[in-house]
């Protein structure tokens, strides 16, 4: 399949899955408040648009700091692990201990410690999404040609010169995917932490639309959440493009074998 035509075939299979749930709604009369049509959801966009709005930037706020410091602090400490034998040691074991523990039953006690609002949002939120940074840097570092290392060494290069001009641009493919990860997965955090202890957000008002049985509001908070999620995942793609370009360069040099007719 062409790339060109990707972007009409996925519009056109969201656009046959929305118009079957809308028939199969109407047509089995489900109510509303168990599973409302796109109709339903879409009026509810567009007459709770002022809430959705506010509630998403909230949300958009403490998903992008969350993001940022989960990568700020996951790629330095994905460093350190593969130039240190002793932290890496430490570390993994405190990363693995980290990420056996459920976010959810931390979030109480961040909410006792640091309160209602951002802080604690942000906080959960990395906790969540800088695991996949860490082991994606680590492997990324690893993954540098062995020859290529060999000629760092034969050229008298520095350690910063090594990592700089050797590792690093070996690792940048396999550090986007971690982000990429991470991207989706500080959605993720910030909607946990939102349901724990919020008083905004789009996890906040998930709370407040079942709580008075909106379930059209909330399935339209969960489109926007998805969204979010989209445009996140896409930035970082785009990203990975500007800087990564040299690897897009050679998987368009590639040959491409197709069946001639």
């Amino acid at each position: 399949m062409r790339r060109s035509h990707v972007p009409v075939t996925v519009t056109l299979t969201i656009a046959l899955l929305v118009g079957a749930w809308e028939a199969g709604v109407r047509l089995f009369d489900v109510p509303a408040y168990l599973l409302p049509p796109p109709s339903a959801v879409l009026k509810a966009m567009v007459d709770w648009a002022p809430s959705l709005f506010g509630h998403t930037r909230a949300t958009a706020v403490e998903v992008g700091a969350g993001f940022l410091l989960s990568a700020a602090l996951g790629i330095p400490i994905g460093v350190i692990i593969v130039y240190s034998k002793w932290l890496e040691q430490v570390c993994y074991v405190l990363l693995v201990v980290s990420q056996s523990v459920p976010k959810v039953a931390l979030a109480p006690l961040f909410l006792v410690w640091l309160g209602f609002g951002l802080k604690t949002v942000v906080l959960v939120t990395f906790l969540i999404a800088f695991f996949p940074v860490v082991i994606a840097t680590v492997v990324g570092l690893r993954s540098a040609h062995p020859d290529m290392l060999q000629l760092a060494r034969t050229l008298k290069a520095s350690p910063l010169q090594t990592f700089w001009y050797f590792r690093l641009p070996a690792a940048l493919p396999s550090i986007f995917g971690g982000l990429k990860v991470a991207a989706t997965l500080s959605v993720v955090g910030a909607i946990v932490a939102e349901f724990v202890g919020s008083q905004e957000g789009l996890g906040y008002l998930i709370l407040t639309a079942n709580s008075m049985f909106q379930t059209p509001l909330s399935f339209a908070s969960i489109a926007v959440l998805s969204v979010m999620g989209l445009v996140f995942f896409y930035l970082l793609v785009w990203l990975e493009r500007v800087v990564v370009f040299w690897n897009r360069e050679e998987a368009s040099d590639e040959p491409s074998f197709r069946l001639q007719v």
